[in-house]
């Protein structure tokens, strides 16, 4: 496939920060014998955060900063002087963004609004000072805690894109050229199948200032839901789509039966897409006449259908009103609200092949300051 700005998966390493440790120290100053502990607290380690940012629409920056590393908590000190927490790293995606982990390809977070953050991995707790652990029957504790240990995995981010409309058809039925008409967007349209071989989105205005998102995705074809073509590639991109919008040209030899083969590979891929609403748009319709049409008409499924031309605008006001209406009937459940309620399954990571794993040594990106507090400092597992 030719080289692309769009890119939907990457595979990063995170590590996050290990918690500083605790420190034993006593307190030693002139005319003040035996003066006690009063070592501190270490650091909390920095968070590996994901946070949505709708400025972003691909994963192409993370192409190139693959490991991502949080700082270190730094250690305790005299005077009940708690160590520095270590920076916590925040890495910025688009709204859309599925975490994965990249051995098993279990879910871990979902991103779907802007601003949105989750922790990722999680910082070791910074170790307690020995003056937490002072008492009436052990005055001087010798020993204080470590940190806790850092976390660290490889970890696969997939992009949904997230759109209102998302348009659905066979290779070369016209889908890029209704985006390119009722939108600013300028996908390339050619004449043959598979021009298209990354989503496009475009922002479709409508009355009075109002507009809504469309989405449109490359060809799928029978067999897409398991592996043939590009649909297996990018069929998650509507899997966030509120309406889909199905794009059949009027030269079909069935177009019922391309509907129910559409419909076949969205029920193989995730069956609950099928709960969605569906509209139909019959394109290249200024070929046809009026006795042909409501011929076709008797052999259409049971959803509401236009008759469209990119070409000529006809039928593209009466489409945009009906997308309109389905996306704001009462019985619609606005985006929203839909996200909270998704189901997310785990990622088949068996057949996915997205380079090499480098190692890291457990000391790379150390910055904890290793020196002891005085010569009389003591550290013990707790």
């Amino acid at each position: 496939m030719a080289e692309t700005n769009f890119v939907d998966y990457v595979k990063i390493f995170c590590r996050s920060g290990k918690g500083g440790r605790g420190s034993a120290h006593f307190r030693r100053e002139k005319y003040i014998p035996k003066g006690g502990p009063d070592g501190g607290d270490g650091g909390d380690g920095g968070n590996i955060i994901l946070r949505g940012n709708r400025n972003y629409w691909t994963l192409l920056h993370l192409r190139y900063e693959r490991h991502v590393f949080a700082g270190h908590g730094e250690s305790g000190s005299k005077a009940q002087r708690s160590g520095k927490k270590g920076i916590s790293r925040i890495i910025e995606v688009p709204c859309g963004t599925v975490a994965y982990d990249a051995h098993t390809g279990e879910y871990l977070c979902d991103i779907t609004d802007d601003g949105q953050e989750a922790i990722l991995l999680k910082g070791g707790r910074g170790g307690l000072g020995n003056v937490h652990f002072k008492s009436a029957t052990n005055q001087a504790p010798r020993y204080a805690q470590p940190g806790e240990p850092y976390e660290e995995r490889w970890v696969i981010l997939e992009l949904k894109l997230l759109a209102d409309v998302g348009l659905v058809g066979f290779p070369n039925t016209g889908k890029s050229t209704l985006l390119s008409v009722v939108s600013e967007a300028k996908p390339k349209i050619a004449n043959y199948p598979f021009t298209t071989l990354e989503p496009n989105l475009g922002i479709v205005s409508y009355r009075e200032g109002k507009s809504f998102v469309m989405a449109d995705i490359p060809g799928i074809i029978e067999g897409a839901s398991e592996g043939r073509g590009l649909g297996l590639r990018f069929l998650r991109h509507i899997e966030r789509n509120s309406l889909l919008l199905f794009v059949v040209p009027a030269d079909a030899d069935d177009i019922k039966r391309e509907c129910e083969i559409l419909l076949g590979e969205l029920k193989k891929y995730n069956p609950e897409l099928l709960h969605k609403k569906h509209v139909l748009a019959i394109s290249k319709s200024d070929m046809l006449d009026e006795e042909l049409m409501q011929e076709i008409a008797l052999g259409l499924p049971n959803i509401p259908y236009f008759f469209i031309s990119s070409i000529t605008g006809y039928g593209i006001p009466a489409l945009k009103d009906i997308l309109w209406r389905e996306l704001n009937s009462d019985d619609h459940v606005p985006m929203s609200v839909s996200r909270d309620s998704l189901v997310h399954r785990d990622l088949d990571v068996s057949n996915l092949d997205l380079g090499p794993e480098e190692k890291f040594p457990d000391d790379d990106y150390d910055n904890v300051d290793d020196e002891e507090d005085d010569d009389n400092y003591f550290e013990e597992d707790f």
